[in-house]
């Protein structure tokens, strides 16, 4: 059967607008009831509540969704942070005339306030002043418990990242255990997962049209609850695994075939193939639901089972993931309790034409007035930096955005993004010139897709890099570098700066754009993400080997040296990621010492919900192969000590670390690598460490340099330049996503 790519039924910019239209954009969504009435406004026809503090910026979702829902018409209300202690915060816009949005902000709501060791954070990057403790745990949950007091009859919308990474029975690392699907726990009327704007526009068509939120069940990108299975859909059952199929009786060889009822079976076989044409009967296909995938439901492992099995976790997880490309997915349900969690197949990616629109609407830029000169840590980071596009093909095991954004790469146009650069050069206060940023979730897959529709909806494959790149894969990167020369050529601009991710394996295939951008773009420091140097990690972390590395930092100095510059790379690393041992992480930090690198900052596997790293964790099992009771195990890092220790060979240089790295080495037989020699990583002396401070200086120093010998930055993302034009645009660099 032939795989059709699915096309959008109606465009973002489509549809008729509701009336409220008339009122016009407003200069800010309303916070209160206050410049409601500024507008002329007597109610909201939609409310959003989101965790994060409220900045008008495309950055940010609840902007996005709400200036969205303001074009198509509709009154759009924010209520921001709100006390979630009672209802009356949640009632201080009134009652919505269509629905509550609710989403937990930008980020998972624990992951925003707990560390990798479960420690409570003290600051939170996306309220006012960095302050800590604005917002709950589990802050989607919470928030629609408190909607559902204040209005009761008011239909609850759920979104977000951290309702595309909860919409199923999923493992939460800070309770250890398998917790329900977000939607059951909430109660919500229907949950939004992935890039939910067009779906969010159409439920809200719909519901403006007085058709009930009960009935809305056909919208891509979407989980509600039922309790039956409609008519004419066909279930696939997958909630078992290791299931033997039918077991023919053995016949006893000394029993009298011709008269005796144990040799019922040989006496059904009927007539013989040598017996001439009156036993042949003709086979004949009948249509089958099982061909038509639009009608078909996979059946996942209900919660309960998931929930004490962490094999059959996995492999949820695993049916799950092979389920994710827009052009070939198939539904999803799974039981909790005696209901149903539905999930329709993802969204249909967004045209370069809706993003274009999306980024185009009438944002301020800047926070909401309400804030005062409060900084919001967050918003400092991206002011002055452009999304060109969305999604990633990488299929890191470990990281969220495929789960919420998607494998398909979603563009912006060349002008779109030039419009963009001069809104920021023209309206932003603080612009010095400098773009921190032109980049996204990958810096260089903009553009990159595969180089047949067909084929790329047909695919199955969890990432198109890895082991690797698919010989389908256009890897032309000649419509970004050419994108980079028109931004430099923007008057008052005088430096466009690199600071997403940057997938080497990709740009070595170009090295016209590793020349570009190594020449023009790297603001003395470029992040890329190696993540380890073994094998066994990073097969299951689905990275490329360390070779790639080497090959792009061969490139990255030729060039630098050839544009007369001096210029370094940030790499990232994981400790205790599934899969790796610590003969690995020794490895690791045999690695960095001879490399010359001291990385000031470091940071261990972080289970977020649904990503397949962190099914792994769970089960110790490998979603990325089949399934069974009986498959090889991965090597799990749970235990305090071995957390430390796989962190500490990463800062093997802090004296902090010495006691443990000595006893460790001395358990694994590696005691010829403690000593005082060039070539061993641990010295026998063992200094007062009190006093012991970072000095936060260079991350990555050529080997030989004299520069080697200082305590590095790893995670400080890019550090204050002693000279040039850029030292007011550096920004520090963070990995939410992560």
């Amino acid at each position: 059967m032939s795989i059709t790519i699915p096309v959008a039924k109606q465009q973002l910019f489509d549809h008729p607008r509701y009336w409220a239209e008339c009122f016009g954009p407003a200069p800010f969504l309303p916070m209160c009831r206050e410049e409601m009435d500024q507008l002329g406004w007597d109610s909201c026809d939609i409310i959003i509540v989101t965790g994060d503090a409220y900045v008008d910026h495309p950055s940010f979702g609840m902007a996005i969704i709400g200036r969205l829902l303001e074009a198509q018409g509709f009154r759009v209300g924010i209520i921001s942070q709100p006390d979630w202690q009672s209802k009356d915060d949640f009632m201080k816009l009134g009652k919505p005339n269509l629905f509550f949005g609710v989403a937990a902000g930008n980020m998972d709501s624990m992951i925003n306030r707990y560390t990798a060791d479960r420690k409570v954070r003290s600051d939170d990057a996306y309220t006012p002043g960095g302050k800590g403790g604005s917002r709950p745990d589990r802050a989607s949950l919470v928030y629609s418990q408190r909607c559902r007091e204040a209005f009761k009859d008011v239909p609850l919308v759920l979104g977000g990242i951290e309702a595309s990474l909860r919409r199923i029975a999923h493992y939460d690392y800070w309770q250890d255990k398998v917790r329900h699907s977000l939607l059951i726990d909430s109660k919500a009327d229907i949950l939004l997962y992935g890039n939910a704007e067009r779906a969010v526009v159409e439920v809200a068509h719909r519901l403006s049209r007085g058709e009930l939120i009960q009935d809305i069940t056909d919208i891509r990108g979407t989980a509600f609850v039922r309790r039956d299975t409609p008519e004419n859909w066909f279930e696939l059952d997958s909630t078992r695994i290791d299931r033997p199929g039918k077991v023919d009786k053995i016949i006893n060889p000394y029993v009298n075939t011709q008269d005796t009822s144990a040799c019922a079976v040989e006496q059904a076989k009927g007539p013989s193939e040598d017996d001439g044409d009156e036993g042949v009967q003709v086979v004949q296909l009948l249509p089958h639901p099982r061909l038509e995938r639009d009608h078909t439901v996979i059946r996942l492992p209900s919660f309960e089972k998931v929930k004490s099995d962490p094999v059959l976790y996995a492999h949820a997880n695993r049916v799950l993931h092979l389920e994710t490309n827009p052009g070939n997915a198939r539904a999803l349900v799974q039981r909790h309790g005696d209901r149903d969690v539905w999930f329709t197949p993802p969204p249909i990616p967004l045209s370069t034409e809706e993003m274009d629109y999306i980024f185009g609407l009438p944002y301020a830029r800047i926070p909401h007035p309400a804030y005062g000169d409060a900084k919001i840590p967050a918003y400092d980071m991206i002011r002055f930096s452009v999304n060109i596009m969305r999604g990633c093909f990488g299929g890191c095991t470990f990281c969220s955005i495929t789960e919420h954004e998607g494998r398909i790469i979603q563009n912006r146009s060349h002008d779109s993004i030039i419009r963009e650069i001069e809104e920021i050069r023209d309206k932003v206060p603080g612009f010095t010139g400098v773009i921190s940023d032109l980049g996204g979730p990958t810096a260089n897959m903009y553009r990159i897709a595969c180089k047949s529709p067909e084929i790329e909806a047909a695919c199955r494959k969890p990432s198109c890099v890895f082991p690797g790149i698919c010989e389908n894969l256009n890897t032309d990167h000649s419509s970004l570098i050419g994108l980079y020369r028109k931004a430099r050529e923007l008057p008052g601009v005088k430096k466009i700066l690199i600071a997403s991710g940057l997938r080497y394996d990709l740009a070595v295939e170009s090295p016209e754009y590793v020349k570009e951008l190594v020449t023009h773009h790297v603001g003395g420091y470029l992040k890329i993400a190696p993540e380890h140097t073994e094998d066994g990690p990073l097969t299951k972390m689905m990275k490329p080997g360390i070779g790639s590395y080497d090959r792009f930092k061969q490139m990255f100095e030729k060039y630098s040296k050839e544009a007369g510059k001096e210029q370094y790379l940030i790499p990232y690393f994981i400790a205790a990621h599934p899969g790796t041992t610590d003969e690995d992480m020794m490895n690791l930090a045999l690695w960095l010492k001879r490399n010359g690198f001291r990385a000031d900052q470091v940071q261990a596997f972080y289970p977020s919900p649904m990503a397949t790293a962190t099914a792994m964790y769970h089960s110790g099992k490998n979603p990325l192969r089949k399934v069974t009771y009986k498959s090889d195990g991965v090597n799990i890092v749970k235990g305090e000590r071995q957390r430390r220790l796989h962190k500490a060979f990463l800062r093997y240089h802090d004296p902090k670390n010495w006691p443990l790295l000595r006893e460790a080495l001395k358990e694994m037989g590696r005691i010829d690598l403690v000593g005082n020699g060039k070539q061993q990583l641990i010295p026998t002396f063992q200094p007062a460490v009190e006093g012991y401070q970072s000095a936060r200086r260079k991350n990555s120093t050529p080997t030989g340099s004299k520069k080697a010998g200082r305590v590095l930055t790893q995670h400080t993302g890019l550090p204050p330049r002693e000279t040039g034009a850029a030292r007011k645009g550096a920004r520090k660099g963070s990995r939410t996503t992560r």
